[in-house]
């Protein structure tokens, strides 16, 4: 096999993100090309993601976006050999736009084109640091929508979700918490920082889903959110001072214990020797912290992604359509359709 380059677009939420990298003829897949857009200072002000704004924004970014891309890769669109495009899950006119420009460049260069699962590019992203997967590995996403166990024999096709999040993902906790104690938006690096100053063990909020009848493998953030507005009430109510590096740290203490504790215990049942963390919140430094802790304790490898490439981006969707080419597997049809709730044990379409 011929080096090849792959392309891919991203367009889920609020990050525009175009990726290439270059396949090698044995297997291995290099970093051409990451760059990204991003709408979120558009979304600050109503604290939160809106769809309509990140579609509108994802027209206005993608050609640019592609455009820089090209240039950081030192290659024109005639070099590319084929395109990865996010079509699930995410949101419906964010992942439309994604989804329309990806058809209309294979269309036009004539290369194949894969449609992929967003969740399985959050784990091929970390490929592109640290190399290939073991043949078996736990991957811990954690973003602002979605907080996952999944078992990764092969990111290719085999990928089986063992735990998720029955209601707030841990990223969309985070938003919520940093705007009960009057943190910006987005709330997880505002927390980070904030909770360096502060004491975890100030505040003794509540560890969700870790009782001995609670599902083992299943995470819940909203209770946690619940307890930090109620504590916050008590003290305003009290008249007292809130003390906000004191309330993040304590608060992050708890997230991060219990994701850690539960992908290590996932991880030693399971027999497997990696774990893998990636998604936004990867980047949070206690819950890197944490985990590097506990997997020395219990001999687990631990790979977590460099920040930029934690966060969405166009290149983790490059790795994983490298992924897919040199696995063989046959392209979408250029009628691929988007899918909001796309299921992460389907990784392409």
């Amino acid at each position: 096999m011929s080096d090849k380059i792959i392309l891919g677009i991203e367009s889920s939420c609020d990050e525009t993100g175009v990726g290439i990298v270059r396949l090698g003829s044995t297997g291995e897949i290099t970093l051409l090309a990451d760059q990204v857009a991003s709408s979120v200072d558009q979304h600050a002000r109503f604290g939160g993601v809106v769809p309509e704004v990140a579609s509108r924004a994802h027209l206005e970014a993608m050609v640019p976006t592609m455009d820089r891309a090209l240039d950081e890769a030192g290659i024109s669109l005639s070099n590319v050999d084929a395109i990865a495009v996010t079509c699930g899950p995410g949101l419906a006119g964010a992942l439309l736009v994604g989804v329309s420009a990806a058809k209309a460049y294979a269309a036009a260069l004539d290369v194949p084109l894969y449609g992929v699962n967003h969740l399985a590019g959050h784990v091929a992203a970390d490929t592109l640091q640290h190399g290939a997967l073991p043949s078996e590995c736990l991957a811990l996403l954690v973003s602002g929508g979605h907080t996952q166990l999944l078992k990764v024999e092969d990111l290719a096709g085999k990928i089986t979700e063992i735990g998720s999040t029955i209601d707030d993902a841990a990223g969309e906790a985070y938003d919520k918490v940093a705007r009960i104690i009057g943190l910006p938006y987005p709330g997880g690096p505002p927390i980070d920082k904030a909770a360096k100053q502060g004491d975890p063990n100030a505040i003794k909020f509540p560890r969700g889903l870790t009782g001995p009848r609670d599902p083992k493998f299943d995470f819940s953030f909203s209770g946690l959110k619940t307890a930090v507005a109620r504590w916050v009430e008590g003290q305003e109510a009290d008249g007292k001072p809130i003390p906000v590096d004191d309330v993040c740290a304590s608060f992050q203490e708890s997230v991060a214990d219990v994701l850690t504790a539960k992908a290590v215990r996932a991880a030693t049942e399971l027999g497997i020797g990696t774990l893998v963390i990636s998604g936004g919140v990867a980047a949070n430094s206690r819950l890197s912290g944490l985990a590097r802790e506990r997997c020395a304790q219990a001999g687990i490898e631990l790979r977590v992604p460099r920040p930029r490439l934690c966060t969405d981006n166009g290149a983790m969707i490059a790795a994983l359509g490298a992924h897919l080419v040199a696995a063989g597997v046959r392209p979408s049809s250029l009628e691929l359709p988007t899918d909001p709730g796309l299921p992460v044990d389907t990784v392409y379409v």
